[in-house]
């Protein structure tokens, strides 16, 4: 006969599989084992002056400033764009001219024809065009501001809101683009992240990152570069829940009701 010890005995072991298979922190913390809140982290020097580097097929802006801007209207190119504004209006919305790196690495841009630009970061750029336009100016070097508009990393998985995030700036850690896909839920695998990265000759390379790894700063998947794909592994918990179909469901509803009666059994008898 069932006792009121029996069922106590039943509920401790009921909640301590329950606690059982909740992921430990562990397994969720990011940079561990830090010795304290003053622990500092060594990164290696290729990685701390990082800065994205273009590539074929990236997309450019490039503007040129000075005092004369007689001698920079030739370089800051438009391009009309048509949008309709309201009814049968229409006005001509102009854009900067973009340039797009060809498979072998270069630009075409004005008075100076073709530019190699492949592995230039925008800084070098900006300086090899300032050295080949001094001669455009008078006493004056040009502000020269070059954008890769297309720099963004897609990020899928585990995470709260996947998608491709787009970044102004030329260069962006692992860390920064998934706070802006929101955070890896609880079932992301943080140990065994994924990272697809196209290299310029067309060729693939994946990385796996552990971000629970306070070293991950010296990653080469650190910084990631533009069209990267992050891809968050789903823990185990999340495969086993994936696997329960709806007959797996139904099943166990039954048992819970069955649990809920053999309950109600169990207060009658005593």
């Amino acid at each position: 006969m069932y006792t009121k010890k029996s069922t106590f005995s039943f509920l401790v072991i009921l909640c301590i599989l329950v606690l059982s298979s909740c992921a430990p922190v562990k397994n969720v913390a990011y940079f561990q084992k830090l010795d304290n809140s003053s622990d500092s982290l060594k990164q290696n020097k290729s990685s701390d002056v990082h800065r994205a580097r273009i590539k074929p097929l990236d997309i450019l802006t490039i503007t040129v400033v000075s005092t004369q801007p007689e001698n920079t209207r030739i370089f800051n190119l438009v391009t009309p764009q048509i949008s309709e504004l309201s009814g049968n209006s229409i006005q001509s919305v102009p854009t900067l001219q973009t340039y797009l790196v060809d498979n072998d690495g270069y630009i075409d841009f004005p008075v100076l024809g073709k530019l190699e630009v492949e592995g230039k970061t925008r800084k070098e750029l900006a300086t090899i065009l300032q050295e080949k336009l001094a001669s455009s100016f008078n006493n004056e070097v040009p502000i020269i501001t070059i954008r890769i508009i297309n720099y963004a990393v897609n990020i899928v998985g585990e995470v709260m809101r996947p998608g491709k995030f787009v970044t102004q700036n030329d260069r962006m850690t692992i860390f920064e683009g998934i706070a802006q896909a929101g955070d890896l839920t609880i079932y992301g695998k943080r140990e065994n992240v994924k990272v697809l990265r196209e290299n310029a000759d067309g060729t693939k390379k994946y990385f796996t990152v552990n971000l629970n790894d306070k070293n991950i700063i010296n990653s080469p998947a650190y910084y990631l570069e533009q069209n990267d794909v992050v891809y968050v592994e789903p823990n185990g918990a999340k495969s086993r829940t994936s696997r329960i179909g709806a007959s797996e469901t139904l099943a166990i509803s039954a048992l819970s009701i069955v649990i809920s009666v053999a309950s109600i059994v169990i207060n009658v008898l005593k």
